[in-house]
Formats: C-alpha cells, structure tokens, sequence
C-alpha cells in the first residue's frame, strides 16, 4: 500500500480488513489524514489518548471525526444495524474525480469509481473504504447547490 511508505506506518495492516483496530491504528491514522486532510478537515487533537480527531471548522456548523480504539475484535458488518456508511459531499464532479485519483494513488481501497447514480438528477459519486472496512462516499449532489446548502471546499 503506497499510502504506508509516504506516511511511514506498519503496512501489515493494510493486509487484511480483520486486524483489530488497535493494530490498524497507524493505517487508519494515514488513511484518514489523506482523505479529511484534503477535505479541509484539520487534526487537531486526541480523544483520552485514544486516538486523534479532525474537525471542520469552514462554512456551516463545526463538525469532528474521532477514532477510537475497538473494545472488540468483531469486524465491521455494514449490513447490521449500526452505520452503513458516511458522506462526505463536495462542490463538483471535478472534485470527486480528483479525491479517485489522490485516493487511489495513496493505495485506498476503491469500491465504486466515480459514477452517476439515479438517486437524484446528476448525482454523481465515489465509493471506498477505510482500512478497518467502513464505507465512505465523496459526492456531488447538484441539488443541494439550487438549495443552498454549504459544501465543504
């Protein structure tokens, strides 16, 4: 995994999905400065010493992410009741093709190439997951711009 050898991290868990998360922590870490670091998030601090945090501070309300570590070894089942995935939405198509190709370049897993999905009119999305197997989308939804609503970038 290239992202490993830019961050200088253990790449043993980038090996398999079913690492606890304690092992994964230093991938994890890189994983999620790569992707909310070119989001705008900014790591700013640790939870009780148990991970770190990235928060959003632009436009519309603050909003954080925090990792944990696991208290069980059970791997992620998105289609258990629980989270299923999270959305990250971006100002254009442009921009979820250019997190594909810094994501890919890093070594993140894609599930799902930039694509249209019939959801709403022009919504246009990227799919990929987490080392631990947390789904994550990076979208360009067109109504939320006639709506008003703030994009992060």
């Amino acid at each position: 995994m290239a992202l490993h050898q830019k961050e200088g991290v253990n790449p043993i868990g980038g090996v398999s999905g079913c690492l606890p998360i304690f092992a994964q922590m230093p991938i994890l870490i890189a994983f999620y400065d790569v992707l909310l670091g070119r989001l705008g998030y900014v790591r700013d601090q640790v939870y009780a010493g148990s991970g770190p945090a990235w928060a959003w501070r632009g436009r519309g309300p603050a909003f954080s992410i925090g990792l944990h570590r696991a208290a069980s070894k059970q791997a992620h089942d998105r289609g258990a009741p629980g989270f299923h995935h999270l959305a990250f939405h971006v100002g254009s198509r442009t921009e979820v093709d250019a997190m594909h190709l810094h994501l890919r370049a890093a070594g993140a897993r894609i599930l799902d190439a930039p694509a249209e999905y019939d959801y709403t009119p022009g919504y246009y999305a990227l799919f990929i997951a987490d080392p631990d197997g947390l789904k994550l989308e990076l979208v360009h939804e067109p109504r939320l711009e006639a709506a008003g609503s703030p994009t992060p970038l």
